[in-house]
């Protein structure tokens, strides 16, 4: 599974972005706008709702519990120092879509007993879409946490996340993870909705 990470481009609106990544076939969107007010992400969400609802996609927010609310998309994706998980689906209900970000396998097993969806493990690489990065872990570190997790008995779905590109696609697979979530290689590249197509065949190898 493929998860497009929206991100501010000097080339597209996030709107259009989303359209591309949309038609390259990609069925889960993340709308992550760091520095917007609410009534921004807000405007955003809308523009982006009916797109993904068109093409049956999924659609969370990043960090903004309260929007996720108001609009009932699917979910939320929380950072390590947003809203803690059980609070978040206290607020959301059963049926929505929890994500949170680990860095450690640590992080993941602290995960067992609250009802998370899955996990955004990262990051891979560097990449200039976070500050405050965390140690990039490389193919070794997803094998690794993978290991260990798998080993613990946490099934938990985990999707690899943090400056990767087409070409890590295979080797992330061999390590174990269920997905990644992807951002500026898409948006970067000559032809996004071709690029995310690409991205999602050899995921589905």
């Amino acid at each position: 599974m493929l998860q497009f990470i929206t991100h501010p481009s000097p080339r597209f609106t996030i709107a259009e972005e989303v359209k591309m990544v949309l038609e390259g076939g990609c069925k889960w969107i993340q709308l992550r706008m760091k520095d917007a007010s609410y009534d921004e992400m807000r405007t955003t969400a809308m523009e982006i709702i009916p797109m993904c609802k068109e093409h049956d996609a999924i659609m969370v927010i990043d960090d903004n519990v309260e929007l996720v609310n108001e609009l009932r998309v699917h979910g939320v994706h929380l950072g390590k120092h947003d809203m803690p998980a059980h609070e978040a689906r206290e607020l959301l209900g059963p049926h929505a879509i929890i994500g949170v970000t680990a860095n450690t396998a640590a992080d993941i097993l602290a995960m067992r007993g609250i009802d998370v969806d899955y996990v955004g493990l990262g990051p891979f690489r560097f990449t200039t879409t976070k500050s405050k990065l965390s140690p990039m872990l490389g193919s070794e570190g997803y094998r690794s946490i993978m290991h260990e997790i798998r080993d613990a008995g946490c099934e938990l779905p985990v999707v690899a996340i943090g400056g990767i590109t087409i070409d890590d696609i295979a080797e992330l697979k061999s390590t174990g993870i269920n997905g990644v979530a992807m951002s500026g290689a898409i948006i970067n590249a000559d032809d996004p909705t071709d690029y995310t197509a690409r991205v999602i065949e050899l995921l589905q190898k």
